[in-house]
């Protein structure tokens, strides 16, 4: 089966890897100032999960959730809302559970904390095991980065890393620094978000999650440099880190750094082999004069995907720039097959057939290759999740 075809199977629902829903957990507390902690250790045991590969339905998916079953974020649940929420998201298991933080006779941040943490398999109807942290408030990161290796223990034993590998690669953050990012992502404003995101890395400078939203923010106002800086602050444990690597090459590229642009690029094509990955290769080697290497990503993206217009023409016009005028035709009509509106194909398949190749100074010569700026890592790991099964 093609593998195009494949993912539009697990789009679908067609194929059904199995997937984690991890929902804010409730704060027992008698102080609504914490609440951002439920947040706090929902978002840890994710990103805890998700970079060793397992498929954790994100923040956005649980909100969705939400409203699909009729439940008001930021209330406690009862077990039978805990697992109606987990059916309208088709999670196979759900990680749930609630914090304590009791008074202290000193400042706040040494109160103790005590945080429970149940598990439900929705796929066999069973309840799971039950697991927890406890420490003081000081050392939430650190809890919470445990409570996340103890997650994985349980849902993949046979490839969990150590606990002194995991805790290694996830070492604490301060506790106000946490604060910081969690609650922007819960602000509601770009500004706050911006704002808070950014206070975050001034108070820990190496904590990884904020750099990327703040990547991700600049990369939409289109100030490349901005969000290049902070999308190569993104270490390697982050479970963003791939995507980071792919729009640090496609900012790189936007900047004129082609060659920086091809490393990101392969970095990422080397764990997840995506169609849009070797596309964007190809054009950041085709701007370095590198035309073998081009063609040969290009069409690894026409391999990938054939129904895509783009991937044809950039691979038609790599092949028209280098005199190869037959096989550029052949892929100038495949975009027009696709789409047949598209005026600079039918101009270059014009060129191709009548042998023109490029000129000095002509507008067409240079710089025409079409980027992708989707990057469907989630897809491509489902698909992989599926296909062990079979």
């Amino acid at each position: 089966m093609p593998r195009l075809l494949l993912l539009a199977l697990v789009f679908l629902g067609a194929l059904r890897a199995e997937t984690v829903l991890v929902i804010p957990f409730f704060n027992h507390s008698k102080a609504p100032n914490l609440d951002w902690i439920g947040e706090s250790i929902a978002e840890t045991v994710r990103d805890a999960l998700a970079s060793q590969g397992l498929l954790v339905l994100h923040r956005s998916d649980t909100l969705e959730g939400y409203r699909r079953a009729s439940l008001r974020p930021g209330a406690e649940f009862t077990h039978a809302s805990v697992i109606k929420l987990g059916e309208a998201l088709d999670a196979s298991r759900v990680i749930y559970g609630e914090y304590e933080v009791t008074a202290a006779d000193g400042p706040q941040i040494k109160a103790p904390i005590r945080i429970h943490a149940r598990m439900i398999d929705l796929k066999h109807t069973r309840q799971g095991p039950e697991f927890g942290e406890s420490g003081a408030l000081e050392d939430l990161a650190g809890l919470e980065a445990h409570l996340g290796w103890q997650t994985l223990e349980i849902l993949d034993p046979q490839t969990a890393p150590s606990e002194q590998e995991f805790l290694k690669a996830h070492p604490p953050v301060r506790i106000d620094a946490v604060e910081s990012y969690i609650r922007g992502l819960l602000a509601s404003s770009a500004d706050q978000r911006l704002r808070l995101f950014t206070h975050a890395v001034q108070l820990d400078e190496h904590y990884s999650q904020p750099c990327f939203q703040l990547g991700k923010m600049f990369w939409e106002k289109k100030d490349y440099k901005s969000a290049a800086g902070w999308f190569a602050r993104v270490n390697a444990a982050d479970p963003h880190y791939l995507e980071a690597q792919f729009f640090l090459g496609l900012c790189r590229y936007n900047n004129g750094d082609f060659a920086g642009a091809a490393q990101s690029f392969q970095l990422v094509a080397a764990s997840v082999p995506l169609n849009e990955v070797y596309n964007d290769l190809g054009a950041a080697q085709s701007r370095q004069q590198q035309p073998e290497a081009a063609i040969a990503s290009f069409r690894k993206a026409v391999e990938g995907d054939d129904s895509d217009p783009d991937y044809h023409f950039n691979l038609g016009y790599e092949q028209w720039r280098t005199f190869q005028y037959g096989a550029a035709a052949k892929n100038f009509r495949a975009v027009l097959e696709r789409n047949a509106n598209d005026a600079e194909a039918t101009a270059l398949l014009g060129r191709a057939l009548s042998r023109q190749g490029p000129r000095p100074g002509d507008p067409h010569a240079a710089g025409r290759e079409r980027l992708k700026t989707n990057y469907e890592e989630e897809a491509y790991r489902q698909l992989q999740a599926e296909l062990k099964k079979k």
